[in-house]
């Protein structure tokens, strides 16, 4: 399922117009507000400002650029048992998009930089066969090995078979998959991120089974309570992604604006800008 899911999924993306590429770490300081530190939720600062210990497993996370990764990077420094040392995104090389999640890569690198850490980007084709995709996460497996890293970080809630391919494909790596997130109520999880400062905005929905005019919304309170029953909170059933604009586990919020809003290959997506780039501010 999990792999069929993916070359499925990369189709219905690789229409999207492509953003401007820049250099990783270059040009952010446009889009970026600062906040100071434990301004939205009492904290003392936000949580990629806290010291590291390096003896400490070290951990890339692996970052979709939504809601449920931002929260396991919080939810893990919090912790403190891993040290994260890296994000890793698979990004559509034609579109300059993240894979799944349709975001710029342009968002993508500011979302890095206001979390404090290293972008490794695993680039892959449009469409991409599975082939190519195991190749290539199993290369980018061997760099972090080679790096001292032997655990990668996952934010999945409850799909079995999604983690049950991850611990395999892991495990002829040499590597461990860590799900800090597993297993917590969808509902109380979605409420204690929006609690807990995480602004998101929901990017991509599924019509079949959540109202278009869902795509481009914001992820909070008042939207849980007009989800239609049998809708996952969490959009952990492909209901929706989202992309996260601020939150604990970053320095800084990501000032972005509303783009277009298009549906295609039964999908309907809101493209998010940095703000200035479109007329929408959100």
């Amino acid at each position: 399922m999990v792999r069929a899911q993916h070359m499925d999924m990369e189709r219905r993306w690789e229409g999207l117009a492509s953003g401007a590429k820049a250099p990783l770490f270059s040009g952010f300081t446009a889009g970026l507000k600062p906040r100071p530190p434990g301004s939205d939720n009492g904290e003392t600062a936000p949580d990629n400002l806290q010291p590291r210990d390096r003896a400490r497993p070290q951990a890339w996370l692996a970052w979709s650029s939504g809601k449920d990764s931002a929260w396991a990077l919080h939810s893990v420094r919090l912790a403190g048992k891993f040290d994260v040392v890296a994000l890793f995104t698979t990004v559509n090389r034609t579109h300059g998009r993240v894979a799944m999640h349709a975001v710029r890569e342009s968002l993508l690198e500011m979302q890095a930089a206001a979390a404090g850490l290293p972008l490794v980007k695993v680039g892959i084709p449009s469409p991409c066969p599975n082939e190519i995709y195991e190749l290539t996460m199993s290369e980018a497996m061997a760099r972090a090995r080679d790096e001292g890293v032997r655990h990668v970080i996952f934010g999945d809630l409850f799909l079995e078979d999604i983690r049950a391919y991850r611990e395999k494909q892991l495990s002829a790596c040499g590597m461990t998959p860590v799900f800090p997130l597993w297993g917590k109520q969808t509902g109380r999880l979605a409420e204690e991120m929006i609690a807990g400062g995480l602004r998101a905005y929901l990017t991509c929905v599924d019509p079949r089974q959540l109202e278009r005019g869902f795509a481009g919304r914001r992820f909070d309170g008042e939207l849980l309570a007009d989800l239609p029953a049998g809708v996952d909170p969490c959009g952990e059933n492909g209901e929706f992604h989202t992309f996260v604009c601020a939150g604990p586990m970053f320095s800084v919020d990501l000032a972005v604006t509303l783009g277009e809003i298009v549906e295609r290959d039964g999908f309907v997506f809101a493209d998010l800008l940095p703000r200035g780039a479109a007329a929408r501010t959100v």
